[in-house]
Parts: structure tokens; C-alpha cells; sequence
């Protein structure tokens, strides 16, 4: 049995215990026709006894690529976070936890120094707070921002604590005019998606068939919510795609209708969701971006910054050199 069997019996063992982005369903998904694979680290056990899930203790899973001879590791598209999974069997103190943690992340680390990467960055779940481990190995952290509804539980709190001018006060005025579309399919979204990124003269990074194959998968888990918004004569008008499991929802793509305003479309469309999330998952998650602008429209909704630690580790000049020049190109 290899690791990533033994990972997948974990993911089924553990269930939401492990958090969505690391489930062994999602990496599938985001990383089809691609190279993934996890660490694991486990407890030893007696080689004439069968093996079990039970003995393993840590995780990171993670995708691999191959530029020029050189292997590294990059978050898949769509993935907020991978990083270690700690499997906590009894409750700890916080030296019993700390030292458990130290064990554990540094013996996924040597085991990541095993595969000669030329590059590794990964974003941690935001309940990571411990990068000691890593730190220890020479790799460094940036620390990034979400912005998360830490409860759906109570809808009215939720709508209260959103900016009137900018938030209810639009929604309101929306509700008027804009009603809700739960029919659209993964290819019509993948295609409004393309077209509101073709109006904007930009490049859409992902492409259609990986939308469709992405969003096609979570919905039949029904670890997926796809919502439209239409206006009175039926013409789309905003989309939006989040996945969730029972503990959060994250808010992955969205598209506006290429050649209509906003018109409080965005924010009516998350209201929309927050209602039919209610009662399925706990809490919101609204991808948050280090973008000023974004960053601003997403406190609007009365959500809470969220730390999140990205760390990375460079072996060879080269490759970082190749990294910059593709992320400039991005940003064209």
C-alpha cells in the first residue's frame, strides 16, 4: 500500500477532522493529469501485525512539478491551503502538544528534504500557528490574510453586522430587481467565468474544462454550492461557487455579467449564499486577498481577519529566477 492509499483510508477515517483542501477527494480534483503525492509519518509497529490507519500520525500532502530537470512544490490552483495534518490522539497540555507537533513537523520536513526540491511553498491552514519545525530547516514565512464569518448560526447577527451604507443598503435595493438562478450548470459557469475575464482584457488562469471538472466533483459530493443571480428578463448576472464541508465554506470563483454594473449583484449574491449555507457548515471563509481593494470589500461583510502562514524554501537561484518571471507575467 502507498502513501497515498494509506492517505486516502485517513481522509475517509478522519472525515471533516481533516480540513476540505486536504482531503484526499479535493487534491484528486485540483491536481488531475498532475504529479501529487503526501508524507506521512507513523508510528511503528510490529511488521508481523497488519498494517492500520491508526498508526499514522502526520500528513502533508502536496503537488509536485518538473521545470528543466528540477522538481518543486506549489499550492494547486484553487487550494487556499495544504501544509501538515496533526493527528492529535488524546487531549494535550501545551508542552505535550508543542513537543508532539515538533516530532511530527520535523519528520514530514526531512521527509520533503528527501525529494531534492529545487523549490517548496506552501500555505498552512490557519490553524497552523506553529512553523517552528520548518523554521528549524531553513524555511521561511510570509504571513497572509482571509477574512471568515465565524458563524452562519444566526442570520439576523450576520446581517447586522455588515455595513449599512455599503452592504444592506444595497442588498435591499438588489432584492428589487435581481432574483436567484440555482440552475446553472458547471459548464455554463465555466463559461460565464471565461467571458467576464475576456471583458476585462485579462487572461482567465484557469481553464474551463478544470472549472467545469472542479466544481462538477464538489457538487456531486454535495460539498458544493453554485448560485446565480438573474435580472427580470432572465439574463445572468452574477455567479458564484463555494465548496464547504461541516465546518467552513470557501468562496473560490465568481463572475459579473461582462457587460452589466454591479449594481449590489456581489453583495446580494453572498447574502443568498449565507442563507442557503445556514444549517450545512459553521462558518464562511471569503478567500481573502492581500489586494487593498478586496481586502476593504470583504470587511464590509462584518468578517474578521485571519492569519494564515506561507512558507517557502529555495535550493536553487535558477528556479527562483523562473518563478519571478512567470508571476510577472501573471500580473500583466
Amino acid at each position: 500500500m502507498n502513501n497515498k492509499e494509506k492517505y486516502k483510508l485517513l481522509c475517509e477515517t478522519e472525515g471533516a477532522k481533516i480540513p476540505l483542501f486536504q482531503q484526499y477527494w479535493w487534491m484528486d480534483t485540483v491536481c488531475e493529469g498532475k504529479e501529487w503525492d503526501v508524507v506521512l509519518v507513523e508510528k511503528k509497529y510490529d511488521n508481523n501485525k497488519e498494517w492500520s490507519v491508526d498508526q499514522i500520525r502526520g500528513a502533508l500532502p502536496y503537488l509536485v512539478g518538473h521545470r528543466l530537470g528540477m522538481r518543486y512544490i506549489l499550492q494547486p490552483q484553487l487550494t487556499q491551503f495544504n501544509g501538515p495534518y496533526y493527528r492529535y490522539k488524546n487531549p494535550f497540555s501545551e508542552n505535550q502538544r508543542l513537543s508532539y507537533e515538533k516530532k511530527i513537523g520535523e519528520a514530514l520536513v526531512k521527509q520533503l528534504e528527501q525529494l531534492h526540491l529545487a523549490y517548496f511553498e506552501q500555505n498552512m491552514s490557519p490553524s497552523i500557528t506553529n512553523w517552528l519545525p520548518f523554521y528549524w530547516h531553513g524555511f521561511h514565512q510570509t504571513t497572509r490574510y482571509t477574512y471568515r464569518i465565524d458563524s452562519l448560526g444566526d442570520l439576523d447577527i450576520v446581517f447586522a453586522q455588515m455595513d449599512y451604507d455599503k452592504r444592506q443598503k444595497k442588498i435591499r435595493k438588489a432584492q428589487k430587481h435581481l432574483q436567484t438562478v440555482d440552475s446553472i450548470t458547471p459548464k455554463q459557469f465555466a463559461q460565464f467565468h471565461a467571458e467576464y475575464w475576456r471583458s476585462r482584457n485579462k487572461r482567465d488562469l484557469l481553464s474551463e474544462l478544470f472549472i467545469e471538472r472542479v466544481v462538477t466533483k464538489a457538487l456531486d459530493r454535495k460539498q458544493g454550492l453554485l448560485l446565480g443571480l438573474a435580472d427580470e428578463m432572465g439574463v445572468l448576472q452574477a455567479a458564484r461557487f463555494v465548496v464547504f464541508d461541516e465546518r467552513c465554506a470557501y468562496s473560490l470563483l465568481s463572475a459579473l455579467h461582462p457587460r452589466k454594473h454591479d449594481n449590489g449583484a456581489s453583495a446580494l449574491l453572498f447574502w443568498e449564499l449565507f442563507q442557503q449555507l445556514h444549517g450545512k457548515t459553521q462558518a464562511f471563509d471569503f478567500e481573502g486577498s492581500m489586494d487593498e481593494g478586496i481586502e476593504y470589500s470583504y470587511r464590509l461583510y462584518g468578517a474578521h481577519q485571519v492569519p494564515y502562514l506561507n512558507i517557502s524554501k529555495c535550493n536553487n537561484a535558477l528556479f527562483r529566477l523562473l518563478l519571478w518571471v512567470k508571476q510577472y507575467r501573471e500580473s500583466k
